[in-house]
């Protein structure tokens, strides 16, 4: 089973997967737990530079590019390998990111991401996506804060760009799980921690081989 989690700067995606993570544990779930872009020794690398707010000449075309380099790397030594043996993965953002994020906001080519991301997965796509939908005001006051104590200073690019931008994803976003109700879920992050949890956890027990 591939889950992976979704949505704008500051929803909230890594307090629910700590969250499913420890659910997962409790139930004997074999799972791996990863996230982009970085999930790899490679890919570590690349997210020192998507993410650095110095950066801020790096152009549309290489922001795409580095990207799929992230994905490829990932799919190939970490998500395909654990998705093989049988083990769940679930996923801090994937292919549906680089669609809003380079497409949808950034204006990149969608005929191209879509060749990009097929050539970087094989063709590999998530069983589950939730994504976790909330204002954009709310998610970067979030962001900001979270960025207050993090140990990874600077690393704040995407967090800078105009509010308008943000809003582009968020709405980029909600077209897509509207295009594959079958793979989205789409929960409200605006509410309490433990609410979202309660939803999340009830829709992954639907899942699992031995719902008991």
């Amino acid at each position: 089973m591939f889950i992976t989690f979704e949505g704008i700067e500051g929803c909230g995606k890594t307090t629910q997967m700590d969250r499913l993570e420890k659910n997962l544990a409790a139930w004997k779930v074999p799972f791996v737990r990863t996230f982009e872009p970085g999930g790899t020794a490679v890919g570590a690398i690349i997210r020192r530079i998507l993410l650095d707010r110095a950066n801020e000449s790096l152009s549309p075309a290489a922001e795409l590019c580095l990207y799929a380099a992230d994905r490829a790397q990932h799919v190939r030594e970490v998500i395909g390998p654990a998705v093989e043996r049988g083990d769940w993965v679930i996923c801090d953002r994937f292919f549906d990111a680089t669609v809003v994020y380079q497409g949808m906001a950034r204006g990149q080519d969608m005929e191209l991401i879509r060749s990009l991301n097929m050539a970087a997965t094989g063709g590999l796509r998530p069983d589950r996506t939730f994504l976790l939908d909330c204002p954009v005001e709310e998610g970067l006051a979030r962001a900001v804060r979270r960025n207050q104590v993090v140990a990874d200073k600077g690393q704040d690019r995407f967090e800078r760009e105009q509010e308008a931008f943000h809003q582009t994803v968020r709405q980029g976003y909600l077209a897509l799980a509207r295009e594959e109700p079958e793979r989205f879920v789409v929960i409200d992050a605006s509410r309490d921690e433990k609410n979202i949890e309660e939803e999340i956890v009830g829709w992954v027990k639907d899942l699992l081989p031995n719902r008991n």
